[in-house]
Order: structure tokens, then sequence, then C-alpha cells
């Protein structure tokens, strides 16, 4: 159903995967720089666009004293006052509501990687599904394909191994030693030696995704911080987030739980960056300058005409 938004999705990520001999970890890496690169003009747009709300926020507080108890006539002469300001309501979900697609296109083609990314027939997969099936080396169904990737030696899967591995070419799921094809599996008895129990290499990567949510929250609080002192306090809703990526993590497939944490670290330098050199105090200042300035200006003329007038 989706197929027009996940096959080109797909299609990206193999031609990033060739240019980097075939390395699928650097095709996610770049692809994510070169998706929040692109979305660099949208995320300036929102900035301004905050940085405009707390320009008018003297303003807007005359408003809700004028209008608080007639709820219809505030948002009225809010949205006029919006208008005048030359300030969007809805830039600031913009980014999200273009970034929100993408990320979860690229969740379902690393879920699939075979028909997006490899390019392996839908004949094909849907025989080795069958074979991975009979066999009993197929752990989630609705996306078979990495345990497919992961059982090509298996030799319930004997008939078609060659054939898939010719069309996957070069592509390498493998990130420094972890396979992130595999599915991290968390045990609470760490430090247990049984086979499949105990701490598993592929928990690097959630570990990782949680690492990079928890950089960005603290980087970003930060710099708010120093930027709006009265803003609201956010820090436990922005602290949750890393836990969430964690959990996260080790629900999915090391390649999702990979891609989610370039997409913390890219995204949250990028915007910091932003929120620096667009420091909302800053730009006020300067604008109330520029203001202060023109005022000069037309007092001076002004006077200079009165001088100038014959009585």
């Amino acid at each position: 159903m989706f197929d027009f938004i996940l096959k080109p999705l797909g299609w990206i990520l193999q031609q990033f995967a060739y240019l980097f001999n075939g390395s699928f970890a650097w095709s996610v890496f770049m692809f994510t720089l070169v998706v929040n690169l692109l979305m660099i003009p949208l995320s300036i747009k929102t900035q301004k666009s905050s940085v405009g709300q707390m320009r008018i926020r003297p303003k807007m507080e005359a408003l809700k004293k004028k209008y608080g108890d007639d709820k219809q006539r505030y948002s009225t002469e809010l949205q006029k006052l919006y208008q005048e300001e030359n300030i969007s309501m809805s830039s600031g979900c913009l980014p999200m509501l273009i970034r929100l697609p993408i990320m979860l296109g690229v969740y379902q083609v690393v879920l699939s990687p075979l028909k997006y990314i490899a390019g392996v027939s839908t004949d094909l997969i849907q025989k080795a599904t069958d074979l991975a099936a009979k066999a009993g080396i197929v752990n989630n169904t609705a996306y078979p394909e990495v345990d497919i990737i992961n059982n090509l030696g298996h030799k319930g899967l004997a008939s078609v191994s060659n054939s898939i591995s010719q069309e996957m070419g070069n592509i390498n799921f493998n990130f420094f030693g972890i396979k992130l094809t595999d599915s991290p599996n968390f045990d609470i008895n760490i430090f247990s030696s049984e086979p499949g129990k105990g701490f598993e290499l592929s928990w690097i990567i959630p570990i990782l995704a949680f690492a990079a949510a928890m950089l960005t929250s603290i980087v970003s609080m930060q710099i708010q911080k120093r930027i709006n002192p009265d803003a609201p306090r956010m820090g436990g809703m922005m602290l949750t987030m890393p836990f969430i990526s964690l959990f996260i993590g080790f629900s999915v497939s090391c390649a999702a739980g990979f891609y989610w944490a370039c997409s913390s670290l890219i995204a949250g330098a990028i915007q910091s960056i932003i929120q620096i050199y667009y420091n909302p105090n800053k730009i006020i200042a300067t604008e109330q300058a520029k203001d202060l300035v023109k005022r000069n200006k037309e007092e001076r003329s002004i006077k200079a005409k009165k001088v100038n007038t014959p009585e």
C-alpha cells in the first residue's frame, strides 16, 4: 500500500550503501545526515517563528487580559496579531509533519531490507519466507526478512540462499561486529554464561540510542536554559525520551535502533547549532535596536522639517 514511499526510500539507502562499499550502517548515517541537512531551512523558519512568539509575548499577554473572558474574541484578536507580525502559527509543526513519515518509512524499510534495500524479487522473498516458516526459523512473522538474512546458511533455506545472496550483492549489514539484522533480547541476568542469556553484543545499539537521546536532551535543556531562563521547565519530559529510546531499541531490530541513534545525534546537533545561532534574545535585541534607530531618524526628520518650514 505504501510502496510508493517505501521503494524510493529503499532505493536511496541502496545507493548510499553502494557509495560506501555496501555498508548498510554508513548508508543509514549518510541518509539521515542528508535528510536533516535538507530540513535546515524549515528548522530555521521554525526557530524564527519561536523568536517571533517571544517578541510579541507582551502583546499576547495584553490581549489575554483584555479578552481573557471572551475566548472567541481572544482567538480572533490573537490570529490577527500573528498576521500583523507575519508569524505563522503552524510553522513549528511543519518539520515534524515532514520528518515523521520519513522516520516511519525508514523504520519499515529496515524491517524489510531484502525487498526495499537489496532489491530481491518478491517471488524469491515469498519462497524464502515459506521455507523459513517451515523450518521454524522465523521469529517475526510480520517481518520475516531479517530472520531470512540471519539464517541464509540454514539447511532449510539451501535452495534459495545462493539466489538471495547474489541479488543482495555486496550489501553488508555488519557494524563493528554487530549484525544490524539482529534483534536485541534483553535478559536481566547480564552476567549469565548460559547460551541465549546474558550480555549480547547487539545490546550496544539500544544503549547507543539511549546515550544519543540523553546527550541531545541535556544539551538542548542547557541551551534553552541559557537562551530563555523564563521558559517553562520541560526537563522531566525531555529526560523521559532517552528511556523511551532504550525501550524501543530493545523492541526492534538493531537496524531500526541504529537509525534512531543516528537521527537523535544528527538532528540534535543541527538543532542546537540553529538555536545558538538564532538566539532569540540577540535577535530581539537587534530588532529593537533597529526600531530605535528608525524612530530616531524619523524624529530628526520631523524636527528638520519644522526648522526649515517658514512660519
